[in-house]
């Protein structure tokens, strides 16, 4: 209970790897095949439009617009772009640093309006950037301000964005990241490219990501 079903499909992998290397090199009881087999979710395959991402941004307040920019421009799963701090951001270099899901490390280059945001945060501090920027945001609103910004207060705004740009479809970050994954695809044709963006371990789980815009590999 209260992991996503992508994360049980690994863990449960994972865990009938061990007992079969336990069975076949250490001779314990041969126990992997009572290991509950569950079936994979395949991944969304929704793209937006970029008038469907601009109505949304037009509507989002500071701490919002930089996680969906983190989310669309730079393919950052939406977990790991609201933990992000002044200290995964080499400043003079233009780049985020960090470790990402399945602990792969990724450089990303920022764009010149992720490092307009970035800049204009207390870069000494150990809050998030998402964080920081809600919390000026309440402040200027005279409201109280919560200590940490999480992703349910971001998605709320979110579905609120999307009722104020009169937009039905269901657009989530995901979305954006696999947007962005998909131009990239068209634009190279190089899977590898896809990979090194999304910081995927093994190219396999790419060629799932963008199966829906390539041919069969």
């Amino acid at each position: 209970k209260g992991y996503q079903h992508s994360t049980k499909v690994v863990m449960l992998q994972r865990l009938r790897a061990i007992l079969r290397f336990l069975w076949e090199d250490h001779g314990s009881p041969k126990l992997d095949q009572h290991i509950q087999h569950t079936s994979t979710i395949r991944p969304r395959n929704v793209v937006a439009t970029r008038e469907e991402i601009d109505a949304i941004m037009h509507h989002s307040s500071r701490s919002l617009r930089l996680w969906l920019l983190l989310c669309s421009d730079l393919a950052i799963r939406s977990g790991t772009a609201v933990l992000l701090a002044p200290h995964h951001y080499d400043q003079p270099a233009g780049q985020l640093r960090f470790v990402a899901k399945y602990q792969s490390h990724q450089t990303l280059p920022v764009t010149e309006e992720i490092r307009v945001i970035l800049d204009a945060c207390d870069l000494t501090s150990s809050t998030s950037f998402v964080t920081q920027l809600r919390q000026a945001d309440q402040q200027a609103k005279g409201r109280r301000v919560g200590a940490v910004c999480g992703r349910d207060c971001l998605w709320r705004e979110l579905r609120r964005a999307r009722a104020a740009a009169n937009i039905s479809k269901r657009i989530i970050p995901h979305d954006l990241r696999r947007t962005t994954a998909t131009a990239i695809y068209n634009e190279t044709k190089s899977v590898r490219s896809v990979q090194a963006l999304l910081g995927h371990s093994t190219l396999r789980s790419t060629i799932w990501y963008l199966d829906h815009d390539m041919e069969p590999v």
